[in-house]
């Protein structure tokens, strides 16, 4: 018992004392290369220009380094390998032995998310900040929706034949069968999340969301005694809260694409293999409602010919309204904490199933 607990908790320490070590040399290198946008010059998904959002945003956009996402995937790789290579300096040592949460049928799958959404965020970081302030650069929408559902359809097909998952559960009902449509099933959702990425625009807001999304599923996995996911959700925790530490406002560089896609891409994985992917907008509510009111504002101007809010993503209504930037983010990690702690309660009691 106190093994799992150490399991699961060492790799979230590990994680976030290593992002704090690995952090001034990636913030000397950033300020050095000047990684940060040239012109705050947002566009929508139909094309038009968003000048209150430019306002909002033109300070922060053009002076904050991006890339800091980087802290995050790197410190939960330098976490495997630290815990690896304990595994072969003290090979008959039990305690270093049960530390390594690197497992085929666990662990695997959300790495490689991991690292291919994140990675290809990198890259679209690298071409927004080697841009001129008069040349829109970095991966067009359809380009990085286009590496999503690849994503999606390699993580579907592993789900229906690696792992014989054909349908999803619905807590206090039973399964809900799916078959082959698990598939697209599954590439819905990476897409619904990858579509919340928009959540990464104030200081400390993403990585405290993020931070209590990967803790829930982390508790929920450890009750299904998945431990080797529950020890990989810490991590990823671990080198979130390694982030935020140097997120918080005023930030010394945000998450940006190389943060925010790999977390949201491996989020979806992280969500079907605990099988709790129906519960999933109650625990990611803030990204579900992140999502839906850019939905919303799209769909009233488009067929209304009006906004329902100021601006969207919603934070940056509140923040247009006149909300500080500090309380929308404190209020958000709030309701977020708050979400989390119900969605866990409905998985753990209502997919009592799983418990043994």
């Amino acid at each position: 018992m106190y093994l799992n607990v150490l399991k699961v908790f060492t790799p979230a320490a590990l994680a976030f004392f290593i992002g704090l070590l690995l952090t001034p040399i990636l913030t000397d290198f950033l300020y050095k290369h000047k990684c940060w946008k040239k012109k705050a010059d947002k566009i929508d998904p139909l094309g038009k220009s968003t000048p209150i959002f430019n306002e909002l945003d033109k300070e922060r956009a053009v002076s904050t380094p991006r890339m800091g996402g980087v802290i995050i995937w790197v410190s939960i790789l330098c976490t495997i390998g630290v815990i690896y290579l304990s595994t072969v300096l003290f090979q008959d040592n039990q305690f270093f032995q049960k530390l390594n949460f690197l497992s085929r049928n666990q662990t695997w799958l959300p790495l490689f998310t991991l690292l291919v959404g994140s990675l290809t965020g990198l890259v679209d970081d690298i071409l927004q900040v080697t841009g001129t302030a008069d040349h829109k650069a970095g991966l067009s929408f359809t380009k990085r929706t286009i590496v999503v559902m690849i994503l999606g359809l390699i993580g579907g097909l592993w789900f229906y034949y690696r792992l014989d998952m054909t349908g999803t559960y619905i807590p206090f009902y039973g399964n809900w069968e799916l078959g082959i449509m698990i598939i697209p099933f599954f590439m819905l959702i990476m897409f619904s999340l990858f579509s919340s990425g928009v959540i990464d625009g104030l200081d400390g807001l993403s990585g405290g969301v993020m931070a209590i999304i990967f803790s829930a599923y982390g508790g929920i996995a450890y009750f299904q005694n998945s431990i080797d996911l529950a020890a990989f959700c810490l991590a990823v925790t671990g080198g979130i809260l390694a982030f935020l530490w140097f997120n918080i406002p005023p930030a010394r560089f945000y998450m940006s694409e190389t943060g925010i896609l790999g977390l949201t891409t491996t989020l979806t994985v992280v969500a079907f293999l605990t099988d709790a992917v129906i519960i999933l907008p109650i625990i990611a509510f803030p990204l579900f409602i992140t999502s839906l009111s850019v939905v919303i504002q799209l769909a009233s101007k488009k067929f209304c010919g009006k906004k329902v809010f100021k601006v969207a993503p919603l934070h940056h209504h509140f923040e247009a309204i006149g909300w500080p930037a500090y309380k929308v983010v404190m209020r958000y990690w709030v309701i977020g904490i708050i979400m989390a702690i119900i969605g866990m309660v409905i998985a753990i009691i209502g997919g009592a199933r799983f418990i043994s």
